[in-house]
């Protein structure tokens, strides 16, 4: 699994993003899960999240379910976590 650089996630664009912030694990897994829905095969889902353990788990499951773990970019309070849809 390779992730991209941070220059390289900062100029990507999200196809939707699903902010988590203030829920605590499983919330942002659960909310990456309902939101990849929405997204086209190809494109990015971007997760907000303040909790730490979010781009573990949603590290896991993508690599569980097929999609490509892109990385995470820290902003302020939170981490913008990057999933590419693969199927």
């Amino acid at each position: 699994m390779s992730t991209m650089v941070e220059s390289e996630l900062a100029a990507l664009t999200a196809a939707k993003v699903v902010d988590a912030r203030g829920s605590a694990c499983p919330g942002p897994l659960l909310e990456a899960k309902k939101g990849i829905g929405a997204v086209s095969i190809g494109n990015v889902l971007e997760i907000w999240s303040s909790d730490p353990v979010t781009k573990t788990d949603i590290g896991a499951w993508s690599a569980k379910v097929g999609h490509s773990f892109l990385g995470v970019l820290p902003a302020e309070g939170y981490e913008r976590v990057f999933v590419r849809r693969a199927k």
